[in-house]
């Protein structure tokens, strides 16, 4: 059986998850009396288990204009000594909450990344320990945290929240500008994601559960999420 290695770089697919936000639900208004319309608003999220992980974890924010000054995310339960790939995820045609097993359209038993979109929106940052942190990395491996003992606590400052495609705007491309999806994340929501499971506890991540969606070299167990909250 074909197996996956942890140092493999994943190909961007960012693509086929903004294609996947125009299907989603009616967009939420804005709610003006919401804390996020100031221009720094501090938030944090819980997160819970998808996909029967038993991975849940914490996560808290800064944000100031365009920028995430500082986050963290503490999570355990996790896959043990495996790369996790996480997000903040964003889609203004999005609900802006963690999925439930009702979006499994293909009836498989699991959701895989896409089937979540209408519920969490497209890749807005990339939640990664170095380099670029836009959604044209966010299937880059390597760096990302590693689960030691199945936890990791990460932490970074001074994230540039930039302009994203296939985020629902209206518009060519359903672009959103930095301003607009920075403004909606102070309001509340945007979506933290981790992604990875071993399925059948081997080990590794490996072709078990089929390829991933997103690229078909990588398998599902690296790819599908594993814990989710919101940003409020």
């Amino acid at each position: 059986m074909k197996r996956y290695s942890m140092g493999i770089l994943g190909a961007s697919t960012v693509a086929l998850l903004a294609a996947a936000t125009f299907g989603a639900g009616a967009a939420q208004a804005h709610d003006p009396g919401h804390s996020g319309n100031k221009k720094t608003v501090s938030l944090s999220a819980d997160l819970t288990e998808l996909n029967g992980s038993g991975a849940s974890g914490t996560a808290t924010a800064t944000v100031r204009n365009q920028r995430i000054k500082h986050i963290e995310v503490h999570a355990s339960g996790l896959t043990p000594n495996a790369p996790h790939a996480q997000h903040i995820h964003y889609g203004e045609q999005a609900l802006h909450e963690c999925p439930t097993l009702a979006l499994d359209n293909n009836g498989d038993g699991r959701l895989n990344t896409a089937e979540g979109v209408p519920a969490y929106g497209p890749v807005v940052v990339s939640l990664n320990t170095t380099g670029d942190t836009t959604p044209s990395s966010f299937l880059d491996v390597t760096r990302f945290p590693v689960s030691e003992s199945g936890s990791y606590h990460y932490s970074r400052d001074n994230i540039r929240i930039t302009k994203v495609a296939g985020t629902g705007y209206p518009g060519p491309d359903g672009t959103g500008t930095a301003k607009e999806i920075a403004e909606s994340i102070r309001e509340g929501e945007g979506v933290v994601v981790i992604h990875g499971i071993d399925y059948n506890g081997n080990g590794e991540y490996d072709f078990s559960a089929g390829a991933s969606e997103l690229d078909p070299n990588l398998p599902a167990e690296a790819t599908d999420p594993a814990a989710c909250g919101v940003l409020e």
